[in-house]
């Protein structure tokens, strides 16, 4: 027997915020038709709290299985730039199928967490001899099938790669994993164009202006789609920062905003480091920035503007990029201390319509991740993804608060995970904290990690 396509919930977050006694339905493919607050309660399986679920809008899967390797302090000044290295050297060995083993592993720790969506920013696309493969999104396939194993939603960004530096730098050896053109890219979103569908977009990401030229996204971008999804690396460190000023006598937000016309399609990642010109024109472009303050803490990156940017009406979105966590409330709350840290004040995220900081930050990141992903995703509304999150309101945390504070302590109050059930395009794919698949591909995953390490330089 199929399960009924319908669920209550005493409390469910809606786009105008907190409403008792939800029935959510959905047909067979995982649409919402109809959410309808202060409903009576029939023969419907009933939920406590229920929340949108997540969008996590970058992510490099394979870094997943880097986690922890690159924490030991070399002879000189540690960096992003030192960092890099490790990582170009890590990428060398790793197959396509440990891309989807590793991928899968990371899928199902993001939705224990609450992520339901994914953008996967996918730049690994040759062979270990720097070959392109005979299929050209054959890695990309493997991702893909990753996100089909735990269901997870997915937006595909292959990665358009193809110097590096300013100026046509050409790229080192380290560098062929990743080569991409704009034809190359092209062929591989063409290649991956029968298996979008309700569950997985596909749009493309220019690397950076560092690995990108104008010519070639201004390529890229006549002939994708019209509304398709893009995202670039942007402003991420104060080296690139400097190396674009000295190329082009601009700051790389500023040069790309002058020569592109950015609009909602548009993810500019981290964009650390931006002036407060810079800052406002971003915001007014529409464009979201993408932020993922856990990765940007372990690379010493720097912080964001979050509050004049918030200020001009910016828009945010929330990624776990390297996977250091896998958690959207450590992003989130790290996104609001380091504010405080940085302005020696409390409560920064905030507006003087949602004073409520856990409020704003979760329904900011679900508004900025559904833009960066190109998918129906982050509300609880009809014609979206039946994308949702249970959360556990017999944990001790949630004990007698009001609704009102439920996304103030799952952001702030201590570090249990408080998802018990998460239910992707209609289907429950995590059940009581553990996912449906989680000991397949735990094990799966371990045993490419002993591969890996092996072969580890």
């Amino acid at each position: 027997m199929s399960e009924p396509r319908v669920l209550f919930a005493r409390q469910a977050l809606l786009a105008d915020g907190w409403q008792r006694d939800v029935r959510l339905e959905w047909d067979a493919g995982g649409t919402l038709l109809a959410v309808t607050p202060g409903a009576r309660h029939q023969d419907e399986p009933v939920a406590g709290i229920v929340l949108p679920g997540m969008v996590n809008l970058h992510s490099h899967a394979f870094q997943r299985a880097l986690g922890g390797l690159t924490e030991t302090a070399g002879e000189g000044p540690d960096s992003f730039w030192t960092w890099r290295q490790l990582m170009y050297r890590f990428a060398r060995n790793i197959t396509p199928e440990h891309i989807e083993a590793i991928a899968a592993q990371l899928f199902s720790e993001c939705l224990r967490h609450g992520y339901t969506s994914v953008c996967e920013f996918h730049y690994v696309q040759r062979d270990q001899d720097g070959a392109m493969y005979a299929r050209p999104a054959h890695t990309a396939e493997r991702v893909v099938a990753a996100a089909r194993i735990t269901g997870i939603g997915v937006t595909m960004l292959p990665v358009l790669y193809s110097y590096a530096g300013f100026g046509d730098k050409p790229l080192a050896p380290e560098q062929q994993r990743f080569r991409t053109d704009a034809a190359d890219v092209l062929r591989i979103v063409e290649a991956l164009e029968p298996l979008r569908g309700s569950q997985v977009e596909v749009g493309v990401a220019p690397h950076s202006l560092r690995a990108a030229s104008l010519d070639q996204i201004r390529e890229v971008l006549a002939a994708l789609p019209a509304a398709r999804p893009l995202h670039i690396h942007i402003a991420e460190q104060q080296g690139e920062v400097e190396q674009c000023l000295a190329a082009t006598g601009q700051r790389p937000v500023r040069y790309l905003m002058d020569k592109v016309a950015l609009d909602a399609r548009w993810c500019l990642v981290h964009a650390t480091h931006l002036d407060q010109g810079e800052a406002a024109a971003l915001a007014a472009s529409g464009a979201v920035a993408g932020l993922c303050p856990t990765t940007e803490a372990n690379l010493g990156d720097g912080l964001f503007p979050l509050a004049p940017f918030l200020a001009a009406g910016g828009r945010i979105g929330i990624g776990s990029d390297s996977h250091v966590s896998q958690s959207p409330v450590e992003e989130l709350r790290w996104l609001e201390y380091g504010q405080r840290l940085l302005h020696q004040k409390r409560n920064v995220a905030a507006s003087p319509t949602q004073r409520r900081v856990g409020d704003f930050l979760w329904h900011s990141a679900l508004q900025g991740g559904a833009l960066a992903s190109g998918r129906p995703v982050g509300v609880l509304a009809a014609g979206k993804r039946a994308d949702l999150l249970v959360l556990d309101s017999e944990h001790p945390n949630l004990a007698g608060i009001g609704a009102d504070d439920v996304l103030g302590t799952v952001v702030f109050c201590g570090n249990d995970n408080l998802v018990r059930d998460v239910m992707v395009g209609g289907r429950w794919v995590v059940r009581h904290r553990e996912h449906i698949a989680q000991m397949a591909i735990a094990q799966r995953y371990k045993q490419t990690i002993a591969e890996l390490r092996k072969l580890r330089p």
